[in-house]
C-alpha cells in the first residue's frame, strides 16, 4: 500500500525524544517494514554506534542487517552503492561526513551518476548518514560542512534537519526515496530533545518550512546553527523587530519559493550558514532571491557564514569562527538600517 507523506499534524500523540532517538526511530521503523534495507558502518553494531544513534539495533536486526565494518570508507562505501544496484536499500553511516572525504569517488562517480551512465537500468537507493561541521574543539581536519559539496553534484539529494522531528520524518522519506541521499546530523543534536509524534509520519523531501512568522525580515537557515538563528529572532522580537524564520530542512532539491515568498512580504533577507562563504548554499540562495524577487528587495540580501579559514583548536577561534546570535542580530539591523 502506497505511503501518503504530510507534513506537522497537531492532532497526533506527541512525546519527547532525543534527536539521537527519531533518527533510530526512523531506521529501525524502515527495517521492520522492508527487509532490504541494513545499516552499515563503523561500530554501528557492537558498540550500538559512536553516538549511540544504532542502539539495540543489532539485537533486533542481527549481524546481517546491522553491520560493522573496518575503518574503510572507500571500501563499505563502495559495497553498498554495489548493494544498492542490485536491490537492496543500505543505509551507510560515516562516523563523520569529514571521514566521506575518502569515499566521495565512489559517491560523486558511482553513486550519484549510475542511473545516468546506465541510461536508467540501474538505480541507486542508498542513504549516506552522519555528523556533518563542527563540534567544539575537533581541529581543522573534523570540523568541516559539507552541504554545498555534495548540493553542488547532480543526482545527489541533501537533507539536513534541524530537530529530532524533522529528522524522523525526513529520514523515512529518505530511505523510501530511490534516489541517493545525503542525510546530514550534527553531533552537537544528538542530545537535542524535540516532540515527535507515536505514530507513522513522513515529511517531504525539497520543502523548507517556516519555523518563525515575522513582517520586518526573513531569516534562513538549516541543521544546527538554525537555533542561532531563533535566538536571535526571540531577542530581536524584545527590541520590536519582527523576524520570519525559515529551516530549509533541505539544501537540495532547494525550495526557493517559500523563501521567495517571504522575501516579498518582508522585503528584507538575512541567511545563516554554516559554511566558508566562497559557493556556500546561501550564494545559490542569494542568486535565487535576486532573480525570482529583486524587485521586491529594499536592503542588500546579507549571510553570516563562518571564518573564511580552516577552523582552530582553541576555544575562542571556535567562537571566533562560527555564526552567532550578535553577529545575525547585527546583520539584521543593518538590512533594516537601524545602528
Amino acid at each position: 500500500m502506497e505511503r501518503v507523506f504530510f507534513t506537522r499534524i497537531t492532532t497526533q500523540q506527541m512525546r519527547q525524544i532525543q534527536y539521537r532517538e527519531a533518527i533510530r526511530e526512523a531506521m529501525s521503523e524502515e527495517m521492520r517494514i522492508d527487509e532490504k534495507i541494513f545499516l552499515i558502518g563503523e561500530e554501528v553494531a557492537e558498540y550500538n554506534g559512536a553516538y549511540k544513534v544504532s542502539q539495540g539495533m543489532l539485537e533486533e536486526f542481527g549481524e546481517k542487517r546491522v553491520i560493522d565494518t573496518p575503518i574503510a570508507e572507500l571500501g563499505f562505501t563502495g559495497i553498498a552503492i554495489g548493494a544498492a544496484m542490485n536491490g537492496l536499500r543500505p543505509v551507510v553511516e560515516f562516523m563523520t561526513f569529514n571521514f566521506s572525504l575518502v569515499a566521495i569517488d565512489q559517491i560523486i562517480n558511482n553513486a550519484a551518476k549510475i542511473l545516468s551512465m546506465s541510461g536508467g537500468q540501474f538505480n541507486c537507493p542508498i542513504v549516506f548518514r552522519g555528523p556533518t561541521a563542527s563540534a567544539g574543539q575537533l581541529g581543522a581536519q573534523h570540523s568541516q560542512a559539507f552541504e554545498n559539496w555534495f548540493a553542488n553534484c547532480p543526482g545527489l539529494k541533501v537533507i539536513v534537519p534541524a530537530n529530532p522531528y524533522d529528522a524522523k520524518g525526513l529520514l523515512k522519506s529518505a530511505i523510501r526515496d530511490n534516489d541517493v541521499v545525503i542525510f546530514m546530523e550534527s553531533e552537537q543534536m544528538y542530545g537535542d530533545k524535540g516532540e515527535v509524534p507515536e505514530e507513522e509520519y513522513l515529511i517531504p523531501i525539497g520543502v523548507a518550512e517556516v519555523k518563525r512568522p515575522g513582517s520586518d525580515v526573513t531569516i534562513v537557515s538549516f541543521g544546527k546553527i538554525l537555533k542561532v538563528a531563533l535566538e536571535a529572532a526571540s531577542q530581536l522580537e524584545t527590541e520590536g523587530i519582527s523576524a520570519e524564520v525559515i529551516d530549509l530542512r533541505t539544501v537540495r532539491p532547494l525550495d526557493h519559493k517559500t523563501i521567495v515568498e517571504s522575501v516579498k512580504k518582508t522585503g528584507r533577507l538575512v541567511i545563516v550558514e554554516e559554511a566558508w562563504p566562497f559557493a556556500s548554499i546561501s550564494s545559490e540562495i542569494t542568486y535565487q532571491v535576486q532573480k525570482h524577487a529583486f524587485d521586491y528587495l529594499d536592503a542588500p540580501i546579507h549571510r553570516i557564514t563562518t571564518a573564511d579559514t580552516p577552523l582552530g583548536y582553541a576555544p575562542t577561534f571556535v567562537e571566533a569562527f562560527l555564526p552567532s546570535v550578535t553577529k545575525v542580530m547585527k546583520e539584521v539591523k543593518s538590512v533594516l538600517y537601524l545602528k
